[in-house]
């Protein structure tokens, strides 16, 4: 059969698309970082960057991701931020393709609006563990349900992404570890809706990046140590709940404490006491205390389970709500900052241009659309899970969904009640949400098309 002049030039037209979207995308997916000047830096990006110069492990700083920044230095770091866009579009297209909806107009629209309309490109500009959460769920899912739509290739790929997004931090392998219990949990009522060949790939992925994370503690410090810090962290948010306080307030007159004399002096919040100028620092910080805070901790979840409960259910709703784009990313930097003009000096003239420098990111505007976006998100989230339930419809696309509702609700849970509600926490979660309710409507719109 002979093709026509129409049909070759809708074919030329097709692939010129086709590859502008190439090259554009990934260069949109960081565009913050362009228009900033540098990629955007966050309090906590100079405790990972300094593991490999400094050789002593620090609380929730993992080495793993400090040399994955190292690694990066040469390039001023925008290598990482390639690896970061190129790792999101991989992702977002694989989801596509295992849904059996990859079209590239279909993609690119998805790709945009997650663009303009979710925290995406900003944790994607960022030197932060905070992007891995997101994709590192979508790369689990992948590869407990790709099966035979995935090549030996993008298994392995999966595989290894998944282990590294886990050794990033405590958080992200805490989700995904409650994530695959939920898998093993649900097989025997869903059976080859989950299989057991995913499932065991995608559990021994949390052991190799448990596996990763110690390796790299041993390699840089000499210890064979997890990377510390889980019970300050606990602490402070018990003390930002007035836990701490009573605790004290009952104890000191018998035992004796490093805080008794401060007891009446406690900070208002986690921050303060943790990273502000508090007794904290008086007292020998995490070195100094993390005897005594794990001691806190774990007694006074015994002497009050029921104020316990009732603080922890209310943090985890709250932090379900902050959802806000941007924390923690403005020009009040000076460790970062510190680092990079110690450790890597090259580049320090480079950042200290950068609009974040002068205080010229500014997320309000920005999060007029972003929170509702988020907010909404998760609603339609939760009336698509319902939807399907109603309809006794179990596809792969309402598995994604539960998927995601469960990553949510673990994140919510482990980042508000360990550390306490941090729009940071949400933001770097959320958006997958979103993915996900654009793929249903783009399903659905489709459907309506072929059937017209």
């Amino acid at each position: 059969m002979s093709i026509t002049t129409e049909q070759l030039r809708a074919r030329a037209a097709g692939t010129f698309w086709l590859r502008l979207a190439a090259v554009a995308l990934p260069l949109l997916m960081i565009a913050p970082a362009f228009w900033n000047g540098y990629p955007l830096l966050q309090w906590d990006t100079g405790g990972y960057l300094a593991r490999w110069y400094e050789g002593y492990l620090v609380p929730s700083r993992s080495t793993v991701f400090g040399l994955y920044l190292h690694y990066g230095e040469s390039f001023g770091f925008w290598i990482n931020l390639a690896v970061q866009s190129l790792a999101a579009l991989w992702l977002l297209q694989l989801t596509l393709r295992v849904h059996s909806m990859m079209q590239t107009f279909r993609f690119v629209a998805i790709c945009l609006l997650l663009i303009v309309s979710t925290a995406l490109p900003w944790l994607a500009s960022m030197l932060l563990t905070d992007i891995f959460a997101g994709l590192s769920v979508l790369s689990l899912f992948l590869l407990v349900v790709g099966g035979q739509r995935t090549s030996t290739l993008e298994k392995t790929s999966l595989f290894v992404f998944t282990a590294f997004a886990a050794a990033t931090h405590s958080a992200t392998l805490g989700v995904l570890l409650g994530l695959c219990a939920a898998g093993w949990m649900a097989r025997p009522f869903l059976k080859k809706r989950l299989p057991l060949a995913g499932l065991a790939q995608a559990s021994l992925t949390i052991v190799v990046g448990g596996l990763m994370l110690v390796s790299a503690n041993y390699a840089l410090s000499g210890k064979l140590a997890w990377t510390p810090g889980g019970y300050g962290v606990a602490f402070g948010r018990m003390m930002q709940d007035g836990i701490v306080a009573r605790y004290l307030s009952d104890h000191c007159p018998r035992e004796r404490y490093k805080l008794c004399p401060y007891r009446n002096e406690l900070p208002a919040s986690a921050d303060e006491f943790l990273w502000g100028k508090s007794m904290f620092n008086t007292l020998g910080r995490f070195e100094g205390m993390n005897e005594e805070m794990g001691y806190i901790v774990v007694h006074s979840l015994a002497d009050y389970p029921a104020w316990q409960a009732g603080a922890a259910l209310r943090a985890m709703g709250q932090q379900l709500l902050h959802v806000a784009t941007g924390e923690g990313t403005n020009g009040w930097i000076p460790h970062t900052r510190g680092i990079i003009e110690r450790y890597v000096p090259a580049q320090a003239a480079p950042m200290r241009a950068a609009r974040q420098q002068h205080w010229g990111v500014n997320f309000d505007t920005i999060n007029w659309l972003h929170v509702p976006v988020a907010l909404a998100s998760m609603l339609a989230l939760l009336a698509l899970l319902g939807h399907a339930l109603a309809n006794r419809r179990l596809d792969d696309l309402t598995l994604l969904a539960a998927t995601v509702t469960l990553a949510l609700l673990g994140n919510a849970f482990i980042c508000g009640v360990i550390s306490g509600p941090h729009d940071r926490y949400g933001a770097r979660m959320v958006w997958v949400a979103t993915f996900v309710v654009l793929m249903a409507l783009a399903r659905r719109f489709g459907d309506d098309v072929k059937a017209r």
